[in-house]
């Protein structure tokens, strides 16, 4: 693409002072990804992206997320993502941001671009790829007085993955050439399956014989009392209802056996190697590390932490990404956008009390329902995957050609 730009006229308006350089952490060894975020789903799937290449490279890898004005953390950042915010649009600031961290590339998501800070790592030559360029959210105020100058900033970026053919004529009448743009569709966090046992898996359907699972996730002792009353609601209409309780933390399991007990229900609990008879009712996932077998047995899933205020929700992705239906509570928080598509595509059903999840889990035990609904799930979740891989392949190969620099 054209690598000329001209800034003079350039005036962007005064921000709120920003991280200096003696406020930032120090920059991680190894690779170092920055991804720019133009909403929270941007930043969930960036997250999301980074977390898989950390997975399938050799050496450290981290991701420097930057986010536009008034989108929220991510709250499920991992270990190798660092949060910070953009530096002012000026040149001496962008200077001092890019000195410091010294990405090896950046993917910038939506538009809300930053021509100053992008001119800046253009000079530098870091790699520049705007994914999921939206015609919606590339102009900014003000830019009506410099025609020349989105051109002049789309021009910097070395690959333009369009959200759609419309995205893409856009961008084109904008002066790019049609080379250096690429239809791909919506970047957005997806679905990714959790390792489980298969034995294990085998060994509990066995046990359970066919019976109608539901899974209760993430749940919270505040909200024990509305899943035990549907659990218990449901239960007269489909007397081999089984659910799988999984505390969302674990120091609390006490709380949750003393619960079992006082009602009076006849539950195991696995850390103590418990499996199901017959009678079971409930089994108590006490334990880390197996949500994978759970939402594999389970035909319903409750997303809990999401029924009562100040509650933020866990990932709906997850039931999804295993043939689950989902149910989740009024409080989702950062996932609501996500939510928010599987309830549009019939895959969720949002509750609010014991007789809104109980009336839920009468009618998807059904199994033609809860099996409409864990495809329609999956549809969802998987509906990205191909963007999300054709930008891993692009992110791989250029950190292979910078490696063999």
């Amino acid at each position: 693409m054209a690598r000329s730009l001209s800034l003079s006229g350039y005036t962007p308006k005064p921000r709120p002072r920003q991280a200096k350089t003696e406020d930032r952490p120090p920059r991680p060894e190894g690779a170092l990804i920055w991804g720019h975020a133009h909403s929270i789903d941007h930043a969930n799937a960036l997250v999301q992206l980074v977390k898989r290449l950390t997975g399938q490279r050799s050496g450290p890898l981290h991701l420097l997320l930057t986010m536009a004005p008034d989108v929220p953390k991510p709250g499920h950042l991992h270990a190798d993502a660092l949060h910070q915010p953009l530096p002012d649009e000026i040149a001496p600031e962008a200077e001092a941001f890019l000195d410091h961290w010294q990405p090896d590339l950046c993917l910038w998501t939506g538009g809300g671009l930053r021509p100053v800070l992008i001119n800046c790592a253009d000079r530098r030559e870091i790699p520049l790829y705007l994914v999921d360029a939206s015609a919606a959210h590339l102009p900014r105020p003000g830019w009506r007085w410099l025609p020349d100058l989105p051109r002049s900033a789309l021009a910097r970026f070395s690959m333009i993955l369009a959200r759609s053919a419309a995205d893409a004529r856009h961008i084109h009448r904008m002066g790019i050439p049609e080379s250096g743009i690429t239809v791909s569709g919506i970047f957005r966090e997806g679905a990714m399956a959790l390792p489980h046992n298969e034995p294990q898996r085998e060994e509990m359907a066995v046990c359970l014989r066919g019976r109608p699972v539901w899974l209760a996730a993430m749940a919270q002792p505040g909200e024990l009392s509305e899943i035990l009353q549907a659990h218990r609601a449901a239960s007269r209409l489909a007397h081999r209802l089984f659910l799988v309780l999984v505390p969302d933390d674990l120091t609390q399991t006490d709380l949750f056996i003393e619960a079992l007990r006082a009602d009076g229900w006849r539950f195991t609990i696995w850390s103590e190697g418990g499996m199901p008879e017959e009678t079971t009712q409930i089994l108590l996932a006490d334990t880390r590390g197996e949500m994978g077998l759970w939402y594999r047995l389970a035909t319903i899933t409750l997303m809990a932490s999401s029924l009562k205020p100040r509650q933020h929700g866990r990932d709906p992705n997850e039931p999804a990404a295993h043939g689950s239906a989902i149910m989740y509570g009024p409080h989702v928080g950062r996932y609501q956008s996500s939510y928010r598509r599987f309830a549009e595509a019939g895959a969720a059903r949002m509750v609010r009390d014991a007789d809104t999840l109980s009336a839920a889990l009468a009618q998807f035990i059904a199994p033609d329902q809860s099996a409409a609904m864990a495809h329609a799930a999956w549809d969802v979740a998987t509906a990205s995957a191909q963007v999300t891989d054709q930008i891993l392949d692009l992110v791989h190969d250029t950190l292979d050609v910078l490696e063999a620099r």
